[in-house]
């Protein structure tokens, strides 16, 4: 399996969306805020972040980190003061 990271692209407007299909998997498009959440593979990531960021229609590149985030947490049992929340019914 090919290991993805995500690019946050703010771009001016949005009918330009569509042209950055060819640089990764478009994701999620906001037609709120203009942004696109598309995937690239980790490999060739930051190549395809400086050929987006010379578009002349891209606002700001941001990269997403959640490849390097840790999931899994060292304790597995939950505070004192929240198992008393819990069997109070908060």
């Amino acid at each position: 399996m090919v290991e993805r990271q995500g690019l946050i692209v703010y771009i001016k407007q949005l009918k330009h969306a569509k042209s950055l299909r060819k640089f990764g998997h478009v994701h999620y498009i906001s037609r709120k805020m203009k942004y696109v959440h598309l995937y690239t593979d980790l490999d060739d990531n930051m190549r395809v972040k400086e050929r987006i960021e010379k578009l002349p229609f891209v606002k700001k590149v941001e990269v997403s980190y959640r490849p390097f985030v840790d999931t899994e947490y060292e304790t597995v049992r939950p505070d004192k003061a929240k198992e008393y929340d819990y069997k109070i019914g908060l």
